[in-house]
């Protein structure tokens, strides 16, 4: 399975931490509101072959609302689900004996999501506890080896190969295509606008203003950051959403060079609903830029519908990708079919989930032309550090020349992070980061991001998080008591 230089790695211990975030504005998206949030942080070590260790680190957020959207679950529920995932996945890895990275994720994917039905779990919150670990892990063996994520991906450290869970890679030469990728040093910066951002100073009543030297209008947005890709929330309310984008056309029609993206957000109930309202934009000519400058549309209906039938027979008028509805490695392929063009890359769903939908695009694209599939960067609020940083290098390694960015909008810098590790990462990356009013915070330039520091060994970053004064991960009250689980 995959390159020769795959080294096989043994997971003696997992430790699993929790650290509070609170958001500077409220985020809306979907039909959710958030104002603060829990950032999990995994430490694992690893035991190579000739008996010497190494730790690895991973951080995301722990979403609620997005991973599992059903009403009638809690967003307190909603984390315990996740944390339930960590557990099983821990719980596996330990279990394991000595493997290749990718075998170690590709043997338990299958035995992970089944674990994970059966406590009621959707798969796409089955996939976050490997996703966490599986980093990790790789954090551990490029730190031990010297090697960037980029390196160590780009001669097959992880032995990536044909295997079971994915059969339609057979025969396809995962190691060449590796070795091809050229991480970019520059990425855009797509800035979301969620659902309730006031798009300009009239939008916020007096004494509203956050009042800590960061952009909190689009308008103030546009100024400061100078974005000329952006991510456009739809409520799937169709004289609500045309009323707002009006208005942010009325600021983003003077952008140079425009670029954005529209997300349903699973709001739109079917794929006639989202065609009706794209024919809608299209017809208004306070939108006639916005809809020009329209790359893709990202989920919009929901994934309980979204492929149950074709979307091309809506005839959108842009290619349309999958996001929620990418829970399983059959996903994309079943989107595929159905018409969709696309599948996003989330860091929380698995690095290499994308690195095998990146090939996949590739080889249908060789077997298709004229036809293009692709992928997008989109985001999880991921926070400064080792979150953001493992997504970015995802990213960069593999092409995407944009990233939904959200995190520095909504949270300032490493908030409730330690001063220390802030330090540290400034230290170790000046060009993604600089200091504003004594706070550590993303630099973003002309609309951009420098990721070229990421070729630093480790995933990432060499960087470890400050884990002295975090409280343990919680165990997970998953499922609820006096339920099985399952409906």
């Amino acid at each position: 399975m995959g390159s020769s230089v795959a080294p096989r790695v043994r997971v003696v211990a997992v430790d699993g931490f929790e650290s509070p975030y609170r958001l500077r504005l409220p985020f809306r998206f979907g039909a959710v509101t958030i104002t603060e949030g829990r950032q999990a942080i995994v430490r694992a070590r690893v035991r190579f072959e000739d008996g010497r260790e190494a730790d690895g680190y991973a951080a995301e957020a722990l979403a609620a609302k997005w991973f599992d959207k059903s009403p009638e679950l809690s967003d307190a529920q909603n984390l315990d689900q996740l944390r339930a995932a960590l557990a099983n996945a821990r719980e596996a890895y330990l279990a394991a004996g000595s493997a290749t990275p990718f075998a170690l994720f590709a043997d338990h994917y299958r035995p992970l999501q089944d674990a994970g039905l059966a406590m009621g779990l959707q798969p796409l919150v089955s996939a976050y506890g490997p996703a966490l670990l599986d980093r990790a892990v790789f954090d551990a063996l490029c730190r031990d080896r010297g090697l960037s994520f980029s390196q160590g991906m780009r001669v097959n450290l992880a032995g990536m190969g044909a295997h079971a869970v994915v059969p339609e890679l057979q025969g396809f030469d995962l190691d060449a295509f590796l070795a091809a990728l050229q991480p970019l040093q520059r990425l855009h910066v797509r800035h979301t606008v969620g659902l309730l951002d006031p798009i300009v100073a009239a939008d916020q009543a007096a004494g509203e203003r956050v009042g800590d030297g960061l952009p909190e209008t689009l308008e103030e947005v546009v100024a400061v950051y100078g974005n000329r890709y952006f991510k456009l929330k739809l409520s799937g309310r169709g004289d609500a959403d045309m009323d707002r984008l009006c208005r942010i056309a009325a600021v983003l029609d003077t952008v140079p060079g425009l670029q954005l993206t529209l997300d349903g957000n699973e709001q739109f109930a079917d794929a006639q609903a989202v065609a009706a309202f794209w024919q809608r934009m299209a017809a208004e000519p306070r939108l006639r830029k916005l809809c020009a400058a329209t790359l893709f549309i990202e989920q919009p209906v929901a994934r309980a519908r979204a492929l149950a039938r074709p979307i091309a027979d809506a005839a959108l008028g842009r290619p349309v990708i999958i996001d929620e509805s990418d829970g399983s490695l059959d996903a994309f392929p079943l989107a595929r079919s159905l018409g969709y063009a696309g599948v996003s890359t989330k860091a929380c769903k698995g690095f290499y989930k994308s690195l095998v939908n990146l090939a996949r695009c590739r080889r249908w694209n060789d077997a298709t032309p004229g036809r293009p599939y692709f992928m997008s960067a989109e985001d999880l609020t991921t926070q400064p550090g080792t979150s953001l940083q493992q997504d970015l290098a995802l990213v960069a390694l593999m092409g995407i020349g944009h990233v939904e960015r959200n995190a520095h909008h909504f949270i300032d810098g490493f908030d409730r992070r330690p001063v220390e590790e802030a330090e540290a990462f400034l230290r170790a990356h000046p060009d993604l980061y600089h200091r504003v009013d004594w706070r550590v915070r993303l630099r973003v330039a002309d609309g951009q991001i420098a990721v070229g520091s990421l070729e630093a060994p480790g995933f990432g970053t060499s960087v470890s998080p400050v884990l002295d004064d975090l409280a343990p991960l919680p165990a997970a009250d998953w499922p609820p008591r006096g339920t099985s689980g399952v409906d």
